[in-house]
C-alpha cells in the first residue's frame, strides 16, 4: 500500500551547471501530473511524465526542475546590417541638413538591435544529469510513499478489527434481539386484552413477522463478508484507494440497516462505534492510491 502523498529531491552539478528536481505529490482523486521546467528543457516533459506515472497511481505530482548556471553561456554580438543602416541614416541626415555629422560611437550603441545577446542553450547538454537527478528523486519519492503507505495500512487494520469485534458483539445479541421482540409483543396484547384470553399462535405469528421486519441477518452477514474482503486488500500491493473507497460505501449501507432495526440499546451502541470507525477508515482511505 502506498500514500498519495510524498516527497523526493535531488541534485547534480556540473562544470557549467548545477541542476535540482524536487518532486511533491498531494491527494487527488486522479493521477495528474504537472512538470515545471526551464524552457530549454521542455523537450524532456512527456519523458518525465512518463517516469513518474510508472511510480504513482493516483494524486496530484508536481515535479520541479531548477538550473543555474555556474559558467556563463551568454554571448553578445554585433548586428553588422543593423550598424550599416543607422551609418546610411547619419549619412542621409548630414546630407539633408547640410552639415557635417560625425556620429560618435555612443550614437551607434544607444539604439536598440546594435547589440544582441545570445544564449545557446543544447537540452542535450543537460539529459545525462537531468534523468540521474530523476532516477533519486524518484527514489525518495516512492520510499516516502511506501513509508506513509505502510503506516495507514497498520491503522486501518486496526479500524477493521473494531468494526469486527462490534460485528461479533451485534451478531451474538441477535437472539436477544428476538426474546425482546416477542416480550414486547406480548406485553402490548397484556395491555391490550387484560384479563381475557388471546391466541399463543397469533403471538407468534406477529412474533415472525416482526422478526422479519426487524432481523439483521443478512446484513450482518453481507458485513462480515465486506470484512474479510477489506483485510485482503490491505495485504495487497497493488492501488486499492479506489476499491476500498466503494467498500466503504457498502460496509455504512450494511451498518446503518443494523442500526436502524436494532431495538437493544447496548447493540445500538456498537453501531455506533462502527460508524464512528468506518468515518476514521473513509478519511485514511482518501490518502492512499
Amino acid at each position: 500500500m502506498k500514500s498519495m502523498t510524498g516527497y523526493g529531491y535531488a541534485e547534480k552539478a556540473h562544470s557549467v551547471f548545477s541542476l535540482s528536481v524536487e518532486i511533491k505529490s498531494y491527494n487527488n482523486r486522479y493521477l495528474e501530473i504537472i512538470c515545471n521546467l526551464p524552457p530549454f528543457l521542455s523537450g524532456y516533459e512527456l519523458e518525465i511524465s512518463n517516469m513518474v506515472s510508472e511510480k504513482a497511481a493516483r494524486g496530484r505530482v508536481e515535479v520541479f526542475v531548477k538550473v543555474k548556471t555556474l559558467k556563463s553561456d551568454l554571448q553578445v554580438v554585433v548586428d553588422k546590417e543593423v550598424v550599416e543602416r543607422l551609418s546610411e541614416a547619419f549619412a542621409r541626415i548630414g546630407a539633408i541638413s547640410g552639415k557635417a555629422l560625425k556620429p560618435a560611437l555612443s550614437d551607434y550603441l544607444s539604439q536598440e538591435g546594435v547589440l544582441v545577446s545570445i544564449s545557446e542553450r543544447d537540452g542535450e547538454l543537460y539529459r545525462e544529469d537531468l534523468f540521474a537527478a530523476l532516477d533519486e528523486a524518484l527514489e525518495q519519492f516512492t520510499a516516502a510513499k511506501e513509508r506513509e503507505g505502510a503506516a495507514t495500512a497498520l491503522h486501518l487494520t486496526e479500524l477493521g478489527k473494531e468494526i469486527g469485534a462490534s460485528l461479533a458483539v451485534i451478531e451474538a445479541g441477535a437472539d436477544r434481539l428476538e426474546e425482546h421482540i416477542k416480550q414486547n409483543l406480548l406485553k402490548r396484547f397484556d395491555e391490550l386484552l387484560g384479563d381475557k384470553q388471546f391466541d399463543e399462535n397469533r403471538i407468534l405469528q406477529e412474533v415472525a413477522v416482526m422478526l422479519v421486519r426487524y432481523s439483521a441477518a443478512e446484513e450482518i452477514s453481507r458485513l462480515g463478508i465486506h470484512l474479510k474482503e477489506y483485510h485482503s486488500l490491505l495485504q495487497t500491493k497493488e492501488p486499492v484507494g479506489k476499491r476500498l473507497d466503494f467498500l466503504c460505501q457498502e460496509m455504512n449501507r450494511e451498518i446503518n440497516t443494523i442500526g436502524s432495526k436494532s431495538q437493544l440499546v447496548e447493540l445500538n451502541l456498537e453501531v455506533v462505534k462502527m460508524k464512528n470507525s468506518l468515518e476514521n477508515i473513509r478519511e485514511q482511505v482518501r490518502n492512499i492510491e
